[in-house]
């Protein structure tokens, strides 16, 4: 049975079903999954819209899923010297990695570039599978706008 989901809402505490997704398919606005009922459940949101682990897409009948980050390939980050993780956090940043922070390691998208520049920095590198939520970053959920109209008149000599 195909289920399709409009909306999302914030964590509730009863569900009636999961649906696990890797971080690709979570950032689509538009996909589907089976979830753990058996029902092919669809997801339809506006451009830009996104899931998270742990929200709940509500489904018109009234049935609630909750997401959930599927397990998947992550390098993962450690190192002994809590400033280390911290100069590796900073370096994984400057180049703009989606990085899920945790309070003793680092995880991303495998990539062996950053894996060894990371192994460069003193850091260990692991490969494992894991559930993957990166950090949204300082600006996710505020609107910006910017204005280009200028009021004040001025020419220019050619």
């Amino acid at each position: 049975m195909r289920v399709e989901c409009f909306s999302k809402t914030a964590a509730v505490e009863a569900t009636d079903a999961t649906v696990s997704l890797d971080f690709e398919s979570r950032t689509r606005s538009r996909g589907k999954a089976v979830a753990s009922d058996g029902n092919e459940v669809a997801w339809f949101f506006g451009q830009g819209e996104f899931l998270r682990h742990g929200d709940c897409l509500k489904a018109e009948n009234g049935v609630v899923y909750l997401v959930q980050a599927a397990p998947e390939p992550v390098s993962q980050v450690t190192a002994d010297d809590p400033w280390l993780l911290m100069r590796v956090a900073y370096h994984l940043g400057n180049r703009h990695v989606a990085l899920a922070v945790r309070q003793d390691q680092l995880l991303y998208q495998p990539d062996y570039v950053l894996d060894d520049m990371v192994k460069g920095l003193g850091a260990r590198v692991a490969h494992c599978d894991l559930p993957f939520q990166p950090e949204d970053g300082a600006y996710h959920g505020h609107s910006h706008s910017h204005s280009d109209n200028h009021s004040d008149s001025h020419s220019h000599d050619h």
